[in-house]
This record gives C-alpha cells, structure tokens and sequence, in this order.
C-alpha cells in the first residue's frame, strides 16, 4: 500500500428519504459523520454519487491527513459499483486506497471491524463493486448490525429503520465506524484491525 494518493471512503446505502432511517443505509450514515467532522458537505457529483473531498483525520504529531475524497453513491445498493468506479477514475484513487463502509449481518449489532478482500457475504453492495472493479482486494469497514430476530428475511431486516433502542446507541456506532475508517486512512489497516478487533 502506497503511502502517497488520494484516498476514497465510500458508504453504501439506498438514495432517497424513504431508505435513510435504514439499516441498510448505515454506511451512508458513517461518511455524513465523517463530512461533519471535517465540517464539509458532500455535493452532487457526475459519477452518480454524492462527493466532497477533505484532509480525513489528523496524522502523529498532529498535522492534518491525507487527502480524501467521501462518496455515496446514489445508485440503488445492488448497482453501487458504476457510481464507485467512477468516482474512482475521476479522482486517480487505486483499489488499495478504496475504503467501503457497510452493513454486515454476520456481526454483532454495535461492533465495527476490518478486512481487506475476501467474499462478500452476499451483500449486493460489496458484489457490484467487486465486479465493476475487477477485484475484490479493497478494505471494507464492516459495521454490525446483527442478525434479524426470529424467523424476520435478512433483505426485510435490513430495509428497516433502526429500532429506539438501536437508534440511542447509534450515535456511538456511527462514532466508532467513522473512527475506523479514519484511522485506516492515517495508521494503515493493520493498526486499525489491532484497535477495533481487540477485546475491550
């Protein structure tokens, strides 16, 4: 991995109000966090996403971070790999400096963790990216939110809201995925797994 080059965080979620309160949509979620902490606003851009560009985090010994471009697709989840690979093209970003931030079943609801390549848990996000891209060696933030109770469909599950109770943890969800993502980008995944992976 390249020190130097312009990174790409990327949330996935479905485009519109009707989707925004979802589970779903918690990728999306952690990029509006990070725009806010770099107190920017992602903007409609031609790849068929929303984008802002901003210094992500802040480097040992304080100076600010590398250079990063926040995208959201505005594609619907399954078809996230046109807008991404555009984005990509546009702003010169490398598969080993694309960062993609989604929701995962196979997690535990308010964990966070990291990997780079691997399958995709058949989520319909990562399996468009990974196909328009060519490759499936790009990192992934993968934000728990646990499996549906009882006999509830994934896809259902997923396209739901957050529930009251799930929404007054949220804020500290958003928090720790927003900081994982950031601290790939300033310390290199290896850093961030050895944080966000051990036991507290």
């Amino acid at each position: 991995m390249s020190a130097d080059g312009t990174w790409l965080v990327v949330g996935l979620g479905n485009p519109g109000p009707k989707y925004a309160g979802n589970r779903h949509n918690v990728g999306a979620m952690v990029v509006d966090e990070l725009a806010s902490r770099g107190s920017t606003s992602l903007t409609t851009h031609k790849a068929r996403a929303l984008a802002a560009t901003m210094r992500i985090g802040t480097l040992p010994g304080g100076a600010p971070g590398p250079r990063a471009v926040l995208g959201v697709p505005l594609s619907y989840m399954n078809e996230s790999g046109g807008p991404v690979k555009a984005l990509m093209s546009f702003f010169s970003v490398e598969p080993d400096h694309l960062v993609v931030v989604h929701d995962e079943l196979d997690i535990p609801a308010g964990d966070v963790r990291l990997k780079q390549g691997g399958g995709e848990g058949g989520h319909n996000g990562l399996r468009s990216i990974s196909s328009s891209l060519g490759t499936k060696d790009y990192i992934r933030v993968r934000v728990g939110i646990g499996r549906p109770p009882g006999r509830m469909d994934a896809a259902d599950f997923v396209l739901r809201d957050f529930s009251a109770t799930e929404r007054k943890e949220l804020p500290f969800l958003l928090g720790d995925a927003a900081d994982a993502a950031e601290m790939v980008v300033t310390h290199g995944l290896l850093a961030a797994q050895q944080r966000f992976h051990s036991p507290v």
